[in-house]
């Protein structure tokens, strides 16, 4: 590389001189140079080697083996373990081992000793430079950055060997590039405790915000998160509302008489909370959690909800048209369209229009050790096909929307009153967990007015953007 008049040029073997200005990323100081990567090494040539003629007492290095962003080495396999039968790249003890593959990864090592890796991994000596320094230089944000620019392949991207060749490098003098290395050496131990700490630190933070979320969801369901309306109708006024539209489904033939059960929840005199079903009323206080508002009610899930129903067991096809929800798709982050099967497309007739997920139906998981309570919300626009069923493992809740948030209920079945006793309600073995149907439709919950409820959502929505 020439520099003249604060201009950078380039000349080749034949004679011919370019100006590379607008390739130079920063200055150097002086007694620097700028070089072609491929003026040291050859990004497009390693030694290759036929797997079955190697000593299986011989390193062999995998991508895996190498630690990201450390330029560590996490583990050091022999030969003799692999059935890998494709050549390997030949190194020897000193070599910069890079990988081509992924360079976001990092993974870049200096080899400890003779040995062999696989064709994604390329062996350099640089010879005229320090090889720590080289790899240092390898491993910086800049050239990260620049084997990115122009990787090949979307998934799986790979810095082709061009693009290695023609990179620069910035040569210090072979003294200073010592220096370089020393003192990055000497940073080492306070690198690797930074790294530690951070770790902790990382862990602390995702504890303190699930702690938090989990707070904010406890006052919300428990009327502390926004204040009470005068204005708003009291829940007892939504029951009532909710129990004549039962009536009005049950006249139409829509719903069985034996759905419609007049129970109602009330916290007697001595401030205990008792049940009228029919003619009979129980003291019920054991199983209320906590106290609410006075315009709240605890309800049973069943008296507010439409339809409460496990989905059923599906013929699978691989034609992608009728897809199945099953408990996968349903994941805290949220709902995953893109991990459900499909149904024989023959089979829809048999499901009725019941079974067909409606716009913002409750999908409770509702079998299996570690996946027993997950819940998540069906919104029709993340489903691209023209509808879903949803299989076994999955009740759906199905609430009277006009008067029951749909979010609300999520916010309050995924909280830490709800989460903490699941697995104590449900039937079964440890491994083979069961959710009931009764269960969920018994379940208490406490029901604000349905503006408070709107309120809640927006406020937990407002608070978990900041959490994140």
């Amino acid at each position: 590389m020439l520099s003249w008049f604060n201009s950078y040029y380039e000349k080749f073997a034949d004679g011919k001189v370019v100006c590379i200005d607008e390739e130079i990323p920063f200055e150097l100081p002086n007694g620097w140079e700028w070089c072609r990567l491929g003026n040291l090494v050859d990004f497009s040539k390693s030694k290759s080697v036929k797997a079955n003629s190697i000593d299986p007492n011989s390193w062999l290095l995998d991508l895996e083996d190498i630690e990201k962003d450390t330029g560590k080495l996490l583990q050091k396999k022999r030969m003799g373990t692999t059935t890998s039968i494709s050549d390997k790249h030949q190194f020897e003890k000193g070599n910069v081992l890079y990988s081509k593959l992924r360079p976001y990864l990092n993974k870049v090592i200096i080899a400890d000793e003779d040995g062999y890796c696989t064709s994604e991994i390329l062996c350099f000596d640089f010879g005229m430079i320090y090889n720590k320094y080289a790899q240092l230089f390898l491993m910086s944000p800049f050239f990260v950055e620049y084997a990115m620019s122009d990787a090949y392949g979307v998934k799986m991207p790979r810095l082709g060997s061009k693009q290695g060749n023609n990179g620069l490098i910035p040569i210090p003098p072979r003294e200073e590039q010592n220096r370089i290395v020393n003192f990055i050496n000497s940073l080492e131990p306070y690198i690797e405790k930074y790294s530690h700490a951070q770790d902790s630190l990382d862990i602390i933070n995702k504890e303190v915000i699930s702690t938090l979320k989990k707070s904010i969801l406890q006052e919300a369901i428990q009327g502390k998160l926004v204040p009470q309306n005068d204005s708003d109708d009291p829940a007892t006024i939504l029951l009532q509302r909710v129990k004549e539209e039962k009536l009005r489904l049950v006249a139409e033939g829509k719903l069985k008489k034996k759905d419609v059960i007049d129970s109602t929840i009330f916290k007697g005199d001595d401030n205990k909370y008792f049940e009228k079903m029919g003619k009979g009323t129980v003291c019920i206080d054991e199983e209320i959690p906590f106290d609410i508002p006075e315009t709240w009610a605890w309800v049973r899930l069943d008296d507010i909800c439409e339809y409460i129903q496990r989905g059923k067991s599906p013929k699978y096809s691989p034609i992608k048209k009728y897809p199945v929800i099953a408990q996968k798709c349903n994941q805290w982050s949220g709902f995953s369209i893109d991990k459900a099967q499909f149904i024989v497309p023959e089979t829809i007739s048999s499901y009725g229009e019941e079974r067909k997920l409606q716009d913002r139906d409750l999908l409770w998981n509702s079998t299996g050790l570690g996946t027993l309570g997950r819940m998540a919300i069906y919104y029709s626009k993340l489903n691209p096909y023209e509808l879903a069923v949803a299989d076994s493992h999955i009740t759906v809740i199905r609430a009277f929307n006009q008067y029951v948030y749909p979010e609300y209920l999520y916010a309050y079945f995924t909280s830490y009153t709800v989460q903490s006793v699941i697995e104590d309600k449900s039937d079964g073995s440890t491994k083979q967990k069961e959710l009931a149907t009764n269960t969920v439709k018994t379940y208490l919950v406490p029901l604000p007015p349905y503006e408070e409820q709107i309120r809640i959502v927006n406020r937990i929505d407002e608070v978990f953007k900041h959490l994140k």
